[in-house]
């Protein structure tokens, strides 16, 4: 199978070469995390079966760059565990915030600043409906995570929300949503658009954003979970940690070409792209985040200051089982520890007796 990292080794000194004096410092960061992961450069470890079977394994260290499609596959699992023990049983809501393509280029170009105002504006506009009597009138629980590619790899930036469908009022009162309905969407998108524009012209106040922005509505998607709430979030964990290119959609590197599968957003059709290294290594740069940036949030209820608050919303929903949260937790908790049973004799386990020192290695072209 070939990998991003196959692609970095190759062709990423000539793109640093080329492009190395305007490129953002994360960016460079990441293509040395990559090509590094899980090599001599990273440092290891010698494992041997503790049943003295003779059996041993050498094993490299993972950069851990949030970038890197190679690591945080344990992390995933264990996001989608912690927040199936903090589910509700009530219908869930699955909304998305979409920025209009007029706004791509200034978001690209000052991703820090208005990726953290999409994310306060989307939640501020949903929270102001929440708390208007006529829908829910109290405070929303929302987990919302930054996804910024479509299936082709190009830029588009839009948040996706995991609502539960309910709210608490301020005498602490669980005021249950309608069967199919959260809140308006016709009444979210024009404030979704004008909060954003506030808040955009605020953080940038030297910035020109484009007239067009006023003259079309804003996509706010909505829709009830129902029965696939864990479906929903298992679809929202692959994006906590996962990176625009994965390596097992990677089929061809030849020719200064990479190719790779995508599916096709209408047709739902597997199909292939065929772009030279360097475009390749431009949509993929595209999507990595700022340093320190973090691509998931919880607010309301749901954030993790409220952890009381949500125990107690648990235990008044799930009255038939009041057991059910420490039981989960339990379960989860028993669930995370990794064993890595011995391949050779299949009944001892690996365990790590030496550490392999990293090896120093020499900047790329353009400093990293």
């Amino acid at each position: 199978m070939i990998e991003l990292a196959e692609v970095v080794r190759k062709h990423g000194p000539e793109y640093l070469e080329k492009f190395g004096g305007r490129m953002p410092h994360n960016h460079k960061r990441a293509l040395a995390a990559i090509a590094a992961c899980r090599t001599e450069e990273m440092g290891g470890h010698l494992e041997e079966c503790d049943q003295h079977c003779g059996h041993f394994d050498y094993a490299y260290h993972s950069c851990k760059n949030s970038s890197c499609p190679k690591c945080h596959g344990a992390d995933t699992k264990r996001w989608l565990a912690k927040r199936e023990t903090e589910l509700l049983p009530v219908p869930y809501f699955h909304l998305v915030f979409t920025l209009p393509a007029e706004l791509r280029e200034v978001v690209r170009s000052n991703q820090k600043a208005l990726y953290a105002v999409l994310f306060e504006t989307a939640i501020a506009a949903l929270a102001k409906l929440g708390l208007d009597r006529k829908y829910l009138g109290g405070q929303l629980g929302m987990v919302a995570v930054l996804h910024t590619w479509t299936r082709a790899k190009e830029y588009h930036p839009h948040l996706h929300l995991l609502v539960p469908g309910g709210a608490l009022d301020k005498d602490g009162v669980w005021r249950p949503a309608r069967r199919k309905f959260l809140v308006p969407v016709k009444a979210l998108s024009p404030i979704f658009r004008a909060i954003f524009m506030k808040r955009a012209r605020k953080a940038l106040p030297r910035e020109t954003f484009p007239q067009e922005v006023w003259e079309k509505d804003w996509v706010v998607f909505s829709r009830p979970t129902f029965k696939k709430t864990k479906k929903v979030l298992t679809y929202l964990s692959r994006y906590v940690y996962r990176v625009a290119i994965t390596n097992s959609s990677i089929i061809a590197l030849e020719n200064e070409h990479v190719t790779f599968l995508y599916q096709n957003s209408d047709t739902r059709q597997w199909k292939t792209m065929r772009l030279t290294a360097m475009e390749f290594m431009r949509r993929f740069l595209q999507h990595v985040l700022p340093k320190g940036f973090h691509k998931v949030r919880y607010f309301g209820f749901l954030h993790p200051t409220n952890k009381r608050t949500l125990r107690r919303l648990q235990l008044l929903l799930w009255e038939r089982d009041r057991n059910r949260t420490a039981a989960l937790e339990e379960e989860i908790a028993a669930g995370t520890d990794v064993v890595k049973v011995c391949p050779c004799c299949k009944e001892g386990m690996m365990v790590v007796v030496s550490w392999l020192p990293r090896r120093s290695r020499s900047p790329p072209p353009g400093g990293v």
